[in-house]
């Protein structure tokens, strides 16, 4: 099974933009933060714009924000938004027909990752990027500032 980090990196965008506190965040800034390129980063969030949970304002000073309160984006949503395979995979060729086991496999798979799917969802649903902002904060032990000569220590 291949893995993606869009997730992960999609999780530390939303977290950078709201612990801002409204103030519009570069890509370049960003990208600083995640360690990476910041064409990665604008690919993010163009498909967090794309599912409604960023947008970006143009011309100097211009940037990412939120087109929704932090406490409204659930990770589903993130996940839902930057994801586009399922979260388990079946074989890539069809098991084998004629053997008792490759028979009967592919239909008790599918349901077994069915459900599991929805228990992961539900729990998915249950977390905000308020809440990932709020255990981000917990974790560094002060207050983020944004624009800081902290913040801008920490990304350079």
């Amino acid at each position: 099974m291949s893995t993606s980090t869009r997730f992960a990196v999609a999780i530390h965008i939303l977290t950078n933009i709201t612990l801002c506190r409204g103030q519009t965040v570069r890509s370049e800034d960003i990208a600083r933060s995640v360690n990476t390129n910041p064409t990665v980063v604008r690919r993010i969030l163009g498909a967090l714009a794309e599912a409604g949970l960023t947008y970006s304002q143009m011309g100097q000073g211009g940037g990412a924000l939120l087109a929704r309160p932090a406490e409204a984006i659930s990770l589903l949503d993130v996940y839902r938004a930057v994801e586009d395979q399922p979260y388990f995979t079946l074989h890539r060729t069809r098991p084998n027909e004629a053997c008792y086991i490759g028979h009967a496999i592919t239909p008790v798979l599918e349901q077994e990752f069915a459900r599991v799917g929805h228990a992961l969802e539900a729990s998915l649903a249950q977390t905000s990027i308020a809440e990932m902002a709020g255990q981000v904060e917990l974790r560094a032990g002060y207050p983020f500032v944004p624009c800081s000569p902290q913040y801008q220590a920490d990304t350079q």
